[in-house]
């Protein structure tokens, strides 16, 4: 199942390059046309070109194209999670390039979810949009955890063995931080069309802001239960709730982050832009846990080793 899972992961891979590829060609307006040459003797060879084109939705075939990769790169994950967790013996989320992994297939997986069920206008699925900034950033997590983390199997160290609770604590934290990784696109997204009318395939920036909260509100919660999860498991393995190790601390940081930008929506004179930024700086304090914490600031998160 090793190879299974390494298959997977390559095509997952694949398919995420190919999706960022559609996604921004159809963002910037360069439509795949396909047509037939007109010769002398008559109709010519088909050919495949890219044209520019008036703004329009995300229903060309380049658009379709990216939403289809998109699709092919979730079932990928999916097939990378249950292949690996075969092959290992355990959760696949226990070194740095299982989390790596997973948590570029979180990102992906609730990418399409949002783009199938978020739906204010029945025609329309202003959610794609959001895989033009998402992929790109699972795209970079899939070449750094090829590049620099280890896919090799190794055995657990024993603090790590035989616990369901931790497996589900860091489940959960994986899954929070994919749907916040949504809130982040996007924020930017509002932002670039804010500043720009260079992406007229923007859906409106209300629709933007709009998208930016619905996923925090999945997000948010789940941060809570994951951090509640890891005191809990923590008073099991270590004695105590709360020993305000780094990864503890910078973890309780990104929720309070994300818990200001709650309470900001909600004033009239910090919505919009000053509410985005905020959503940007709380992705920002999701990567610092997840890379600076995990690889240059030693605590007893470090142990698992990348």
């Amino acid at each position: 199942m090793e190879d299974v899972s390494l298959a997977a992961f390559w095509l997952a891979l694949a398919a995420t390059a190919l999706s960022v590829a559609g996604y921004w060609s159809e963002l910037l307006g360069v439509r795949l046309v396909i047509r037939r040459l007109a010769t002398d003797a008559g109709e010519g060879p088909v050919v495949a070109t890219f044209d520019q084109t008036e703004a329009t939705s995300l229903s060309e075939p380049t658009g379709q194209l990216a939403r289809a990769a998109t699709w092919a790169a979730a079932a990928m994950f999916v097939l990378w999670a249950a292949a690996r967790w075969q092959a290992v013996g355990h959760a696949p989320w226990s070194n740095m390039y299982e989390f790596t992994v997973a948590f570029g297939g979180a990102m992906t997986l609730f990418c399409v979810a949002f783009e199938r069920l978020y739906r204010p206008d029945e025609d329309r699925r202003p959610a794609a949009v959001l895989g033009a900034l998402i992929l790109p950033v699972v795209f970079a997590l899939l070449v750094i955890a090829a590049a620099f983390f280890p896919s090799e199997i190794h055995p657990l160290v024993p603090a790590l063995q035989n616990s369901d609770l931790l497996a589900i604590h860091v489940a959960t934290m994986v899954l929070a931080y994919g749907a916040l990784s949504l809130s982040f696109a996007a924020a930017v997204l509002y932002l670039a069309k804010a500043k720009t009318n260079r992406f007229a395939r923007l859906p409106k920036a209300r629709t933007l802001d709009d998208l930016a909260y619905r996923s925090v509100m999945v997000g948010f919660p789940l941060l809570a239960l994951g951090i509640a999860l890891g005191a809990y498991w923590a008073n099991h393995a270590w004695g105590r709730y709360w020993g305000w190790d780094p990864k503890e601390t910078s973890a309780l940081v990104t929720w309070l982050i994300y818990g200001v930008y709650l309470h900001m929506r909600g004033l009239r004179n910090w919505r919009g832009s000053r509410s985005a930024w905020v959503l940007v700086g709380g992705f920002g304090a999701v990567m610092f846990t997840y890379f600076a914490v995990n690889l240059w600031v030693s605590g007893l998160h470090s142990y698992a080793g990348v």
